[in-house]
Order: structure tokens, then C-alpha cells, then sequence
């Protein structure tokens, strides 16, 4: 697949998708504070690999930053007020115009993870979940079940990036991969650099739809 109209396009859900990270500084308190806990929340996704629930590691982060108990039970109590970035619904829906199909691959559990899927207006094709594969991002195995499900090759699909591991861990499996940067988060060093990034999605999908 060159520059053109993907097959298939995966997203990151929680950062490419969805601004999580306003949510995330409100249950903190300040962004200062919800920045350092999601920092250290993304690092222990990215350690641990292997499948712990997704309450225990944000608990954990919590913890680790020396946040009130508090900060998690506000997190998961508003979950469902985890919004989309401006343009997404119409991003979404113009891949869907163009026969491209669409889906989610998600660093959370299942019901977390379809939750806010369902926060964007339209119905995805597949939408994985690091607790039903068993692994967290960027493990292979969660980019690689999208796949399998839709029953298509990794050259044919490309996957929006969210996070800076995204980048290395969708192309690794195969995938051309942009960077929805939104917040301008730093390259893991040493990492395969994405094929665009934009501070918004139409700038990250500029050669693609």
C-alpha cells in the first residue's frame, strides 16, 4: 500500500481517537499532575506486556505519583465522558464513505475499551482490546488480532498512532503507521518514524483520505 486509500484503517483509541487527557488531568486535579500519572501509567503498560487489569495498573500509576486513592475512582466513575477530538466522528465517517473499514486497537479492557469506542458515532469494523488478546501494546500480538479478525494483511492497513510506542509497535507487525500527536508527546528514542504526524487527525491522514 503506497500513499492512497488503505483497505483498512486502526486507530489508537484513547489518545488518537478520544482527548482522554482531559479527563485524566481533572481526576488528577491539574494537568501537571494527570500528565505525570498517565506517563507513569503508560510505562507500566508498556513493562508489563502480559495482560493485568487495566484498573490495577492505573491504581498502581496513581499510587507510584502520589495521587489520592480518589484520582482512579473519579477516572472510571466519568468514563463515559471521554469525549472524541473535534474532527474525529467526520474523519471516521468519510473512511466509512470510502469503503475504507475501520476499527480500534485499545491498551484497556473490554468493557472500557467498547465503551468508548461507542463514543465516536459510528460502528467499527472490529475493536480489540488488550484484555481479550492478553497482551498490552505494543506487544505484536495486539495489532496482529485486528488482522485475523478482518481477515486482511498487515500492507494493507494503516494504523493511526496515538502514543509514541504505537509507532514502533504498529510497524513491527507490518503496518504503515501516522502520528496523531495531539499533544505532542516525545519519540521513543531510536524507534521507526511514523510515515506523517499531525497535531490533528486530517494533518496525520493528509495522504490517506
Amino acid at each position: 500500500m503506497a500513499h492512497g486509500h488503505p483497505k483498512v484503517v486502526l486507530f489508537d483509541l484513547l489518545t488518537a481517537l478520544l482527548d482522554s487527557w482531559t479527563l485524566w488531568n481533572q481526576a488528577a486535579g491539574s494537568e501537571e499532575a494527570g500528565r505525570r500519572w498517565r506517563a507513569k501509567y503508560l510505562q507500566l503498560t508498556y513493562q508489563c506486556g502480559t495482560y493485568q487489569p487495566y484498573e490495577d495498573l492505573v491504581q498502581q500509576a496513581s499510587d507510584a505519583v502520589g495521587l489520592p486513592r480518589s484520582a482512579p475512582e473519579t477516572l472510571l466513575a466519568r468514563w463515559d465522558e471521554l469525549k472524541p477530538w473535534p474532527e474525529a466522528p467526520g474523519v471516521l465517517r468519510k473512511l466509512q464513505s470510502q469503503a475504507v473499514k475501520i476499527g480500534v486497537v485499545t491498551n484497556c479492557s473490554t468493557e472500557l475499551g467498547r465503551r468508548a469506542a461507542a463514543t465516536c458515532g459510528v460502528t467499527f469494523d472490529v475493536v480489540v482490546t488488550a484484555e481479550e488478546i492478553g497482551f498490552y501494546k505494543p506487544r505484536i500480538e495486539t495489532y496482529t488480532a485486528a488482522l485475523r479478525v478482518l481477515g486482511v494483511e498487515a500492507g494493507d492497513v494503516l494504523f493511526v498512532a496515538g502514543s509514541s510506542a504505537d509507532v514502533p509497535g504498529a510497524s513491527a507487525a507490518g503496518m504503515q503507521v501516522v502520528w496523531h500527536n495531539r499533544v505532542q508527546l516525545a519519540p521513543l528514542p531510536g524507534t521507526t518514524s511514523p510515515l506523517r504526524e499531525g497535531r490533528t487527525l486530517e494533518e496525520a491522514l493528509q495522504d490517506f483520505i
